[in-house]
């Protein structure tokens, strides 16, 4: 599903060149759960952003369902990503103007499907996940632990392939963490493709795969369990 092959990134200031990613090759097969881990500033969000199509590559090649998506332009990138790609962060991300309905609802209005449609989506993510009952609430109202259900709600409402996570427990204490961990299992198990960047050995332990990153380098890449295996 996805393929990176010898990926680079450099940034560049009028004063400094900075090497994020060296020569990335992974596979990353449908259905699996991916941990990306490593120390701050090894290159993991850089990686998540490219794999999300948020950014591209200074060098290398990047496969999205067999599709060169590395040279892609930000509208191509745009379109792509709707309906494919789904977004869990660490800060949530939720949008403080709109209540917990309308932020879930927000992707279905970016794939332009009809108002009932919309409705029956949000109405059953919504359920799933447990916050059925604030969904008049605004992002202020809510703890840490039911924004990041709203935000997982916003993420999948739409049915995308791929969850991409970026340290999706790391505002929450271990009784929320656990509780997003075993909700992201969960839809990896019906067959959603997850990478998860984290710092976190607990959480890693969820995962098929440990990918070790280290100054924008693969050093380890680690098969725990098979896909469709269970944890405990």
């Amino acid at each position: 599903m996805i393929k990176t092959v010898n990926l680079t990134k450099v940034f560049r200031t009028d004063e400094i060149e900075t090497s994020a990613l060296n020569n990335v090759s992974l596979h990353v097969q449908k259905g699996e759960f991916v941990a990306v881990m490593g120390p701050s500033g090894c290159g993991k969000s850089t990686l998540l952003n490219i794999v999300g199509l948020l950014d591209n590559p200074t060098g290398g090649e990047y496969y999205f369902d067999g599709q060169e998506v590395g040279r892609f332009k930000e509208r191509n990138r745009t379109q792509l990503r709707k309906g494919n790609i789904g977004f869990v962060f660490q800060s949530f991300n939720l949008i403080d103007e709109l209540n917990v309905y309308e932020n879930v609802e927000l992707p279905l209005i970016y794939l332009k499907l009809k108002t009932r449609e919309r409705r029956d989506m949000v109405e059953k993510v919504l359920e799933r996940m447990k916050i059925s009952h604030r969904r008049k609430h605004f992002p202020q109202q809510l703890s840490g632990g039911q924004q990041q259900r709203v935000a997982i709600a916003r993420a999948v409402v739409a049915n995308p392939k791929l969850i991409l996570a970026d340290e999706p427990t790391g505002n929450l204490d271990s009784k929320n963490g656990l509780e997003v961990m075993n909700l992201l299992t969960e839809l990896n198990r019906e067959g959603t493709t997850i990478v998860m960047v984290t710092h976190s050995l607990h959480d890693s332990g969820f995962a098929h795969r440990i990918i070790n990153l280290f100054d924008g380098e693969i050093i380890t890449d680690e098969v725990r369990k098979q896909i469709g295996d269970m944890l405990f």
